[in-house]
């Protein structure tokens, strides 16, 4: 299994050490020939999405992964990610992947000072640790959107056919689930 990280900008280090202490091998996507490298699934890490958003375009490698993921690539999206994934964002014109049929509100939970953890439960994981950095949370998901995590009243985690998107920072916690359960579906 190979799979793809983002590594353009933002916490993609730390996914990699999560794969690492998985067994599984990963590529950084870093330019478009990464794309070439058969991929069994993409993570999308947290940090600046406009900045992640321009740099896919600039390196012209924005229709092809918006291609892979709409042809049914597994995609694992942290914080910006998610905001990536998002048809649309609260206030806020910029479109970017838009292939998950939700509208975020970005910095949800306000400046850096605003960050903080908590453990929540998670549809069908149970109770894991998540920590909230600038989070986004989701305003509105369409119907044919799963919630899979709620916290303070906010939904903060969601799937959608091959797309599973959080608010939080999974790789900056010691457990391993949101990534096996990412990896489970990267196998079927």
């Amino acid at each position: 299994m190979n799979i793809g990280i983002l590594a353009l900008q933002g916490a993609f280090i730390e996914h990699e050490k999560v794969l690492d202490k998985l067994g599984v091998e990963y590529t950084e996507l870093r330019q478009k020939c990464d794309l070439d490298t058969k991929l069994d699934g993409i993570i999308l890490p947290g940090g600046e999405s406009t900045v992640q958003g321009k740099l896919l375009r600039e390196l012209d490698m924005f229709d092809n992964i918006k291609e892979q993921i709409e042809g049914g690539l597994p995609v694992l999206a942290t914080c910006a990610g998610m905001i990536l994934l998002a048809k649309d964002i609260e206030d806020d014109a910029t479109k970017h992947l838009a292939t998950l049929p939700i509208t975020v509100k970005r910095n949800a939970y306000g400046r850096q000072l605003g960050s903080f953890y908590t453990e929540s439960d998670y549809e069908g994981l149970g109770e894991i640790p998540m920590t909230f950095i600038r989070a986004p949370y989701v305003a509105e998901a369409k119907p044919e959107v799963d919630v899979t995590a709620v916290v303070n009243d906010n939904i903060v985690g969601v799937e959608y056919k091959n797309q599973i998107a959080i608010s939080f920072h999974p790789e900056l916690d010691e457990s391993t689930k949101i990534h096996e359960r990412f990896l489970e579906m990267c196998e079927k």
